[in-house]
């Protein structure tokens, strides 16, 4: 099953905690803290895989996690790092922030590789805090927890030609003759349910054609399966119009695709902006010659070639295959790629609120955040400058007058963190 789009939760993985350890050697009884790091929490990374072209893994699985980072141990041992999650998808996959709709990466190249989310750093084990002061520091870093994040991706074939027109008008017939593709075809509507890539070969030059499902009005505002189908184009260089020009089907092949650039602008209107080329198809059913004049009285003024195939007979196919080559060639081989518009380590961080409340099962106070982490692992809190430290953050961040309107008595126990201690007013 085709699957162009999938929205998935992602976890780097968390940071191990650092070590709180002493030396403990017969010969060497004042070993010191030799308490080793926590490892680094595994990335989220994102890589192409050729051989893929379709979302279709992620339709059962909706979480994706890295793994967590080893703590650290003793002996100055380091704590192994996570193991990083590869997740492959196709080439042409773009990857945005749900929240926002922002794109965060546009996987467009072969060998395209990104890191998404970096896995939380590990904690610094108590061996980093030992002083001439404080010899025996009974405390070490917490790691750091990996971030979450909600993402959607969204696959955009990548070609260099995209066909548009209505169904049934012969676009896969047309595909299947010219390229190497084996697209589906039946003289019914909407026989082509996803996007078919195929390469045409030319004099040793190649480009992409990919042949957009049939496209009905209302397409923009997403009826039928519009939306699905129109981002398809929007990574291609040109645009080729496939018109039923013999009337067979009862369509005005003028009306036909005038409707289509309207539902193309109504979509995106820099879609408009792309050379277009107009193939009337079914000449050789035709019977009013007249009709081929029409379009292009129309649109050839516009700068807009009017070529007159057959895809069955393989009429004009071949003029129109070197007018798009050298199109092709003139536009470069450069792809579209769609710019970063979101960078996740530039987003300033929210400092976490303090949060002090009463544990009734331990029957201790307790204070968390961020900032009383940060704080602990710069204090020394067995000298008496750095207890006068603490004690001054604690009344500047109203945490004492916080604990007093819990209602907490001389005696009672206060814990942040691996720290505890009795309150004393």
């Amino acid at each position: 099953m085709f699957v162009d789009q999938a929205k998935v939760i992602l976890k780097a993985g968390n940071g191990g905690d650092g070590c709180v350890s002493f030396r403990r050697l017969k010969y060497v009884p004042n070993g010191g803290p030799d308490g080793g790091d926590g490892g680094k929490g595994g990335d989220v990374v994102f890589e192409v895989d050729p051989n893929a072209n379709t979302l279709y893994a992620f339709r059962h699985r909706r979480k994706f996690k890295a793994g967590n980072g080893q703590y650290g141990m003793g002996n100055h041992c380091h704590g192994k790092n996570g193991e990083d999650l590869i997740i492959k998808v196709p080439k042409g996959t773009i990857i945005k922030d749900a929240a926002t709709g922002k794109v965060i990466v546009d996987l467009a190249f072969d060998d395209s590789k990104e890191i998404v989310l970096r896995g939380g750093r590990g904690g610094k084990g108590n061996q980093h805090y030992a002083t001439a002061t404080m010899q025996i520091p009974k405390y070490s870093q917490p790691g750091q927890e990996g971030k979450e994040l909600e993402v959607v991706l969204e696959l955009k074939s990548i070609a260099d030609v995209g066909l548009v027109g209505f169904p049934n008008v012969g676009k896969s017939t047309f595909l299947s003759r010219v390229t190497n593709a084996h697209p589906k075809i039946g003289n019914y509507p909407f026989t082509t349910l996803n996007p078919n890539l195929g390469v045409v070969e030319l004099d040793n030059f190649g480009f992409v054609i990919a042949d957009i499902p049939g496209l009905i009005e209302g397409a923009s505002q997403g009826v039928g399966l519009g939306h699905e189908f129109l981002k398809h184009v929007e990574r291609t260089k040109a645009i080729l119009h496939i018109v039923d020009a013999s009337g067979m089907e009862g369509r005005d092949p003028l009306e036909d695709i005038e409707t289509i650039n309207k539902e193309l602008g109504a979509f995106n209107e820099t879609l408009l902006a792309k050379p277009q080329v107009i193939a009337a198809n079914k000449v050789d059913l035709l019977y009013d010659k007249d009709v081929l004049e029409k379009i292009k009285a129309v649109y050839e003024p516009k700068g807009i070639p009017v070529f007159p195939i057959s895809g069955v007979t393989g009429e004009g196919m071949q003029e129109l295959l070197y007018h798009l080559k050298d199109m092709v060639i003139s536009m470069g081989t450069e792809t579209i790629v769609y710019e970063k518009e979101i960078d996740l380590y530039d987003i300033p961080k929210v400092e976490e609120p303090i949060r002090v409340y009463h544990d009734e099962e331990d029957d201790v106070y307790c204070i968390e955040g961020s900032k009383v982490e940060r704080m602990l692992g710069y204090t020394n809190l067995e000298s008496e400058k750095g207890f006068v430290f603490f004690q001054n953050f604690m009344k500047e961040n109203g945490i004492l007058e916080e604990l007093e309107t819990l209602g907490i008595e001389e005696g009672d126990t206060v814990r942040l963190y691996y720290l505890e201690f009795e309150y004393i007013k």
